[in-house]
């Protein structure tokens, strides 16, 4: 049991986790580097809507931009956090 900003929660707080590298690969892939060292694959093809509809323009995707831990497209029109997927 932990208290943080005056709130009593249960179990052991956990680390913030943040995106700290980007790359973008071929076919919607992306390598990701986490705060905590971890790198991991994630496909984009699993971001649907229209919100996502311009990653499927190439000179789109390969451009993404990191603000705030969070991975941006589009001048931040489009982003993509760790609560997303």
């Amino acid at each position: 049991m932990y208290i943080m900003d005056g709130i009593v929660y249960a179990g052991e707080p956990t680390e913030s986790l943040e995106i700290t590298k980007v790359k973008p690969l071929d076919d919607m892939i992306m390598l990701i580097t986490f705060s905590n060292g971890e790198t991991k694959l994630f496909d984009a093809t699993i971001l649907t809507g229209p919100v996502y509809e311009p990653l499927k323009d190439d000179k789109i995707f390969k451009n993404p931009v990191i603000e705030y831990g969070v991975i941006t497209w589009n001048n931040g029109n489009i982003d993509c956090s760790l609560k997303d997927k």
